[in-house]
């Protein structure tokens, strides 16, 4: 039970990974306030909760449009009044966003995905951190993805929304780090969740035939599991993870069960982090001094 006793917020958890890292959470013992926008989803998963979980009040469920403040602000407050405190914060709610060229997208649903993604992770931080100063502990867990470290030509949205929430986390781990409070992001892997399924309903002339083809792959072969996301979420949302902040952290790729043991050197390294490559890095003379 690593996180028995403990408080937790998870958004856009209504289906897919963020449903799973819930589930997982209140298996490990943490009281959990689930919200989305989907009123419809959000009540069928908190009864799915409830009766995997029934009888110990430890499922709170609160709509919220998380680019709103005032949306972040409210179910902040609902979970400490239910709970009495928020130990950990999951930023899991997330859209691809419009698929085409960037001369082609609606500018508005391009604008859209980015206050999902990057405001809504950004704004429900403002709204717990200053709760979680005032403790002086706490964890903040968030979900990056494929366009974090590498280009996603035709998902431009995603790609550079999902690249700030990245570096956003890596500087409000360096803002919080005297306060007891630490902040990593998690990469989950190739998920067969709704977003594949719009990749595919998108078609290779919306999202480009690599990109497609690697999807079709992807869907035959079952991606991977959502469990190895929320297993790594309940690492960084437990004490075990304590010392480890601002890395980006590979679920399916990185060995970070044995991260604990390291904390100390990982303090001190850029390692799991978003870097320039310089020529030198890649055994070039001639680019840089």
């Amino acid at each position: 039970m690593p996180l028995n006793g403990l408080a937790a917020i998870v958004t856009g958890a209504n289906q897919g990974l963020g449903l799973e890292i819930a589930r997982v959470y209140l298996k490990a013992g943490a009281r959990v306030c689930i919200c989305a926008r989907d009123r419809a989803k959000l009540a069928a998963a908190k009864a799915a909760l409830d009766e995997e979980f029934p009888d110990d009040g430890r499922v709170l469920a609160a709509y919220a449009d998380v680019s709103r403040p005032q949306d972040c602000a409210r179910v902040v407050n609902a979970a400490i009044e239910a709970f009495g405190a928020v130990d950990v914060l999951v930023n899991n709610a997330g859209v691809y966003g419009p698929k085409g060229a960037i001369e082609d997208v609606d500018w508005q649903e391009w604008l859209r995905a980015i206050e999902i993604n990057l405001y809504g992770s950004i704004l429900m931080c403002r709204a717990v951190v200053p709760h979680m100063k005032a403790r002086r502990a706490g964890k903040i867990v968030q979900l990056s993805g494929g366009g974090a470290t590498a280009p996603l030509p035709m998902l431009s949205a995603y790609a550079v929304s999902k690249a700030a929430v990245v570096r956003f986390a890596e500087t409000l781990a360096e803002e919080l780090r005297e306060f007891n409070v630490q902040v990593n992001a998690i990469a989950p892997g190739a998920l067969n969740t709704r977003l594949l399924d719009e990749v595919l309903e998108a078609g290779p002339e919306k999202v480009g035939k690599r990109f497609y083809e690697r999807s079709l792959k992807q869907k035959a072969e079952g991606g991977v599991p959502l469990s190895v996301g929320a297993d790594l979420a309940v690492f960084l949302g437990s004490p075990a993870s304590n010392g480890i902040t601002g890395k980006l952290i590979s679920a399916p790729w990185d060995q970070w069960q044995d991260w604990p043991q390291h904390a100390a050197e990982l303090a001190k390294s850029d390692v799991y982090t978003l870097r320039r490559i310089t020529g030198r890095d890649r055994g070039m003379s001639w680019g840089d001094k």
